[in-house]
């Protein structure tokens, strides 16, 4: 791996860079950075927000001293940093497919060239780990999608995309936490809620987590969406 590069974006954002690609081990580098970074509470870091492959760090210029932010980052880019970040939680999920609750799945096995039986095979057999949640509350962006299936988004997004919709858009794989447009292929939808504020822990999935995904008929899906 490169040595990374820190980089000023205006006047009160620093932003830590690993290298270009979707990878576990640079998104590890990336969440352990952004964990260290954090761990030092430094007076003014107004947030810490790790993605797929860098860090940016929020400050308030007019109260932060930048020579030990400035340190504070360095020490937490270095290859090291990768200690300090526990493995993430295992994650189950389970998920109806196909049928109205999944009306992208026949497209997907075309693509494939394999029948949708194949493809719900073919994505409940890795476990996928959660590089970045964004877009809306909750919504985890996970890799990598068996390349079998990894069909590009629409061309064309829909208006309302279902709460719940288990969607791929190439070697991606998430949820839609609550209802929102959206142009991922939509094979499934889960009971299970990824953000909801009423519980103790909103997010079900936080950075570095690894998720599975399992298959459920259409009574168990309805039976759990009820509760």
């Amino acid at each position: 791996m490169s040595t990374p590069r820190v980089v000023s974006a205006g006047d009160s954002v620093l932003v830590v860079e690993f290298d270009e690609v979707i990878d576990a081990a640079v998104n590890a580098r990336a969440i352990a950075c952004a964990a260290a970074i954090q761990a030092a509470d430094l007076s003014g870091v107004r947030d810490v927000v790790p993605t797929y492959r860098s860090v940016a760090v929020y400050f308030d210029p007019l109260r932060t001293d930048r020579a030990a932010l400035d340190a504070s980052v360095a020490r937490a880019a270095r290859d090291d940093a990768r200690e300090q970040t526990a493995a993430g939680a295992a994650v189950r999920v389970p998920v109806c497919y196909g049928g109205d609750l999944g009306p992208d799945l026949p497209g997907v096995a075309a693509f494939a060239s394999m029948d949708a039986d194949a493809v719900v095979r073919a994505h409940t057999a890795a476990t996928y780990r959660v590089f970045v949640v964004g877009f809306v509350p909750g919504f985890a962006y996970l890799g990598t999608v068996d390349r079998r299936i990894a069909m590009p988004r629409r061309s064309t997004p829909r208006v309302r995309v279902p709460a719940g919709s288990v969607g791929i858009a190439g070697v991606q794989t998430g949820i839609y936490p609550m209802e929102t447009p959206g142009g991922w292929q939509l094979i499934g939808r889960t009971p299970v809620k990824p953000f909801d504020p009423d519980r103790a822990d909103p997010f079900l999935m936080k950075a570095g987590d690894a998720v599975q995904f399992y298959a459920i008929d259409r009574g168990e899906y309805d039976r759990l969406a009820a509760w």
